[in-house]
């Protein structure tokens, strides 16, 4: 029960950082989106993720990019154009991180696969719901933000959701090669994979985390790499 405990003081303490540094980085910071992906791919990189860590990961940072605009409103009433490319830069960095997310998703399932070939039924139908509600959970919380939000900030997000409601969103995109792969995972699982389902569940999932976990990192040190190579050539 204590581990219990202090693994939710742990949770609370890493969201409060993360809506902090969110808010940092649209107050004060530049380069705002990649600030935003990055800050999210590292919460990320948690030993558990299920949809209501990712929901408290997306409401985190979004309340932190909402309170950061509204920090450099008050502080400049020139700052209007600022503040609204600022709030824009860190939701579209929250959807690329998403995006990204969904990719290493799709890459652990493939790699987990080559080393065992084997996949808990129970698990595959767990991490398709998952994956299916990342949309729509990321959507509704930019609306309840936005509900909440006054002022530029309000209209600003009233209209990133508008936007994304009429062009879609980058982790829609990246989910249809997501959940085709995981489609095709399911279909290969067997009868007698079904029957150990249960007990592979466990397992299986570890082994989903701790490689997309490695993605998520390799992600990020690909981009970073990238970023710098351009910073160089130019």
């Amino acid at each position: 029960m204590q581990n219990e405990n202090n693994n939710t003081t742990d949770s609370t303490d890493d969201i409060a950082a993360l809506e902090s540094e969110i808010h940092d980085a649209v107050a004060h910071g530049t380069n705002v989106k990649e600030a935003v992906r990055h800050l999210t791919l590292k919460a990320m990189k948690a030993d558990r993720l299920d949809s209501d860590s990712l929901r408290r990961i997306m409401t985190a940072v979004m309340q932190g990019a909402r309170e950061g605009a509204d920090q450099q409103l008050q502080h400049a009433k020139d700052q209007s154009h600022t503040a609204q490319t600022q709030v824009t830069d860190a939701i579209e960095g929250l959807d690329s991180a998403l995006a990204k997310f969904a990719e290493a998703s799709k890459l652990a399932m493939e790699e987990a696969a080559n080393r065992t070939q084997k996949f808990s039924d129970t698990e595959l139908v767990r991490t398709r719901s998952d994956l299916e509600s990342l949309e729509t959970m990321f959507m509704d919380t930019l609306k309840d933000t936005a509900s909440t939000a006054k002022g530029l900030v309000a209209d600003t997000l009233h209209d990133l959701v508008h936007h994304a409601q009429r062009n879609g969103t980058a982790v829609g995109e990246q989910l249809k090669e997501t959940l085709a792969t995981l489609a095709q995972q399911m279909a290969s699982v067997g009868h007698t994979q079904l029957e150990a389902g249960v007990k592979l569940t466990h397992a299986t999932a570890k082994l989903i985390r701790d490689v997309a976990t490695g993605i998520i990192t390799g992600i990020e040190d690909r981009d970073k790499t990238s970023s710098n190579e351009r910073k160089h050539d130019q």
